[in-house]
């Protein structure tokens, strides 16, 4: 569907919205309840953050708050800091010290609470094995783990010694991490012998033996989750047990590393218009100012707040608003190791009732599920300690907002729905919940500090009642500085549409009262329940199948998972197609990038539809998989593929 088309189904949506204002009790507690805020942050931008890095604890102060040569930001310039020392240290030296900091809830209904100061002992001794192991500043750390205390205390003990943490989802295949290994030029790999998920075990340690071949890597790090079920096999001189290379470790606390602000934190992989995956760069002080002001502004976080993500931190909502966010505000966080399904579907309403979670952040692909599987589940639990909801990871439709304001806020909890991304660090676009006025799919406005707009092709910006490309005009602290190892195209594929402007990727559109909506991707990305698949990944994966000739993919709309992933594939000459053959690519794909890439639907075509240079119209394959009406035709060089294809699409679905 093009930006003119959603635009108008928005417009006759936003004739019948609903809107809900934060309540009087609300807004008397929140931390940002003064819409002057925005004025200001627009009108003194720097003076904004500056006055946001005041909740950070700078070990030397700043020199400058911002220096600009677009596209590259440099923030806090000069400032020394720790994001360990921030998130966990300087908590052990106050009335925080025995408080909560991560509540941890295994799958199989294990469980374990790490006050701040445990955490900062098992901190401290991981930055001392991390050591003994010959790990130094700079030097990149792959992470492979599944949603265990292990992989936060890991990211915390890279960051007190400096090291660069590059987690890889536990869901991604051997071919990926191995990809990202070999581009972060890692040669340390921190995995477990297994993780559990829907009761089954992911193999993460048979993985891992097959990514580091090829590799530079020299020490795998193996947590013992499953034990002997695991049948993990552990490689001589290589592979050390964690517990045990734990215990050899010092007792005694780890310095932290001095951090120039700019010093890299951390890489994470985010898919793109190609098939190689961006390693995004984030460096320490901004990044942390970001994330540290999105949990008191967006999130109006308070110290007796529990604070339950749904997310994994192999993504960058689990780096954020799991690690770094939560705790360099000294929250308690909860944290889940699997589905919401297991062992049955009320597992995250369990964990809100027992925990008192008080905030709820998850995704609208999640909420679909529920809707789909009815509010009775809910209602089996108390869910009356929460008071503000949040999601994450795609547009949510009104009707899933309003299920979520029903069903699970009992229409008392604002919701905060967010936009952002891994290369923006934290939200971007959403309410301060003591604030603004919320209206169900509308992520509302930018938040104080953030100059987006709404803009045409040529650049200028769009009336309201109209849509376009959805820009960031200036920069801010926690955006990503570059692209690892790829400068050029970090600059090409983020400031070379518009000018010293950054290009989300997204489309668009704003209202009348100037609220944004998000339309989506307008680039070659697919949103698979929030994850960002590039279709020149997944195109390639099946064209690596020996029967494969070509293939073409796209993102088509799905009501639990925002978007599935429909494959169209040419075979080679003597292939005969068949449902096995369906099967052998999909699993293929599962393979080669992991089980959130497999695709929906293969579509086998004699071939695909191409413009006279041999490009092919994705466009068309989208309208195709649709249902629409196709658009213009005009360029294709043979026009009699289009109508084969619907034939065969029909033929396919029925």
């Amino acid at each position: 569907m093009t930006m003119s088309e959603t635009s108008n189904q928005l417009d006759t949506l936003l004739r019948e919205q609903r809107t809900f204002a934060p309540s009087e009790e609300f807004t008397k507690q929140a931390n940002f309840n003064d819409p002057g805020v925005y004025e200001r942050a627009l009108q003194n931008p720097e003076g904004y953050w500056a006055e946001q890095a005041e909740n950070i604890t700078w070990f030397k102060p700043y020199d400058k708050v911002l220096e600009w040569n677009p596209p590259h930001a440099q923030w806090f310039v000069g400032g020394k800091l720790n994001a360990a020392y921030n998130a966990v240290d300087r908590h052990r030296q106050g009335p925080r010290k025995n408080k909560a900091a991560i509540i941890w809830e295994g799958e199989p209904g294990d469980d374990k609470v790490y006050t701040y100061e445990m955490l900062g002992r098992e901190v401290d001794k991981a930055a001392h094995m991390l050591k003994s192991l010959g790990v130094k500043k700079g030097d990149r750390v792959t992470v492979y783990l599944p949603m265990i205390p292990e992989l936060p205390i890991t990211l915390l003990a890279c960051a007190k010694i400096g090291a660069i943490h590059s987690v890889v989802f536990g869901g991604f295949s051997a071919k990926s991490l191995q990809d990202r290994i070999l581009d972060g030029d890692s040669d340390i790999l921190i995995t477990a012998d297994g993780g559990f998920r829907r009761g089954g075990i992911v193999p993460l340690k048979a993985n891992a033996d097959e990514a580091v071949e090829g590799t530079n890597v020299r020490k795998v790090v193996v947590v013992q989750r499953i034990g002997e079920k695991a049948n993990a096999t552990m490689v001589e001189g290589r592979d050390v047990y964690w517990h045990e290379e734990m215990a050899k470790a010092p007792s005694t606390p780890c310095p932290s590393e001095e951090m120039d602000a700019e010093d890299i934190l951390f890489l994470l992989y985010t898919s793109g218009t190609t098939g190689k995956p961006k390693g995004i760069v984030h460096t320490t002080g901004g990044y942390l100012v970001g994330v540290n002001t999105s949990m008191r502004s967006v999130f109006d976080l308070k110290d007796e707040d529990i604070f339950f993500c749904t997310a994994d931190i192999g993504w960058v909502t689990g780096h954020t608003y799991i690690v770094y966010g939560p705790l360099t505000a000294g929250a308690t966080v909860v944290m889940y190791e699997g589905a919401p399904d297991f062992p049955e579907r009320d597992r995250f309403w369990a964990i809100v009732e027992k925990y008192s979670a008080t905030v709820l952040y998850t995704a609208p692909t999640s909420i679909r599920t529920f809707m789909k599987w009815g509010p009775k589940y809910a209602e089996r639990h108390n869910l009356d300690s929460l008071r503000l909801l949040g999601t994450v990871g795609e547009p949510i439709n009104p009707e899933a907002w309003m299920w979520y304001h029903e069903h699970i806020g009992k229409g008392r909890c604002p919701i905060v729905d967010t936009w952002w991304q891994t290369e923006t660090g934290c939200a971007m676009i959403a309410p301060l919940p003591g604030i603004t006025t919320t209206k169900p799919g509308s992520a509302t406005r930018p938040v104080p500090g953030i100059e987006a707009e709404i803009v045409d092709e040529e650049g200028n910006a769009v009336e309201p009642g109209h849509g376009g490309y959805l820009v960031i005009r200036k920069p801010w602290p926690s955006m990503l500085r570059t692209v690892w190892g790829d400068d050029d195209r970090f600059q090409r594929t983020y400031f070379g549409q518009f000018d010293g402007i950054y290009l989300p990727g997204d489309g668009a559109h704003k209202d009348e009262d100037s609220y944004f909506w998000i339309l989506g991707r307008i680039d070659d990305v697919i949103n698979v329940s929030g994850h960002r698949i590039g279709t020149m990944e997944v195109e390639s994966a099946i064209v690596d199948h020996k029967s494969v000739a070509e293939a073409a993919v796209i993102g088509r709309s799905h009501e639990v998972k925002g978007q599935a992933i429909t494959a169209f594939v040419t075979v080679k000459e003597g292939v005969e197609t068949s449902p096995e053959l369906v099967q052998e690519i999909k699993q293929h794909v599962v393979e080669k990038i992991g089980a959130m890439a497999r695709p929906e639907e293969v579509i086998f075509t004699a071939e695909l539809p191409k413009t006279r240079s041999a490009k092919i119209m994705r466009r068309l394959l989208r309208d195709i998989a649709e249902g629409r009406v196709l658009g213009d035709t005009t360029t294709l060089a043979d026009p009699s593929v289009v109508e084969s294809l619907k034939n065969q699409y029909a033929n396919t679905e029925s």
